[in-house]
């Protein structure tokens, strides 16, 4: 599930303004590289909308199916506001639907048919600690 838990006004190019919602994912728990500690964070993203303002205030709270998820982009340059510093990113978090999200991950398929099964005889196992 995520979270609307803001909303942010964007020009385009064109100079016309509308409004994106920012969602954020559940609470999840991280290793530092640098301290080796834990500590809890939860991935955000922003979507846009057709919404006015108006809208978008009464919909801050409301839950929706769905997760964040990191996606892989083009390098670019982000400016980190709180220090100023520039640095490289090659990613982007995204806003994925459910169901959306197990065709996005990497499951690899297999090439064995219903038939390939068939033709197994009934010796062979597919047990790996030789239980059938």
């Amino acid at each position: 599930m995520v979270t609307i838990i803001n909303y942010k006004e964007r020009i385009t190019k064109d100079g016309e303004s509308f409004f994106v919602l920012e969602l954020q994912g559940g609470v999840q728990m991280v290793k530092s590289q640098q301290t080796g500690k834990f500590y809890l964070t939860a991935k955000r993203a922003t979507i846009p909308s057709t919404f006015n303002e108006a809208i978008c205030k009464t919909l801050l709270g409301n839950k929706m199916p769905g997760i964040i998820e990191k996606v892989n982009t083009e390098p670019y340059e982000y400016t980190i506001k709180e220090t100023g510093e520039v640095i490289e990113l090659d990613y982007r978090y995204e806003y994925q639907e459910e169901n959306e999200t197990l065709e996005h991950n990497s499951i690899e398929k297999s090439e064995t048919t219903v038939d390939d099964f068939l033709k197994i005889g009934k010796n062979e196992s597919f047990s790996m600690n030789g239980v059938e």
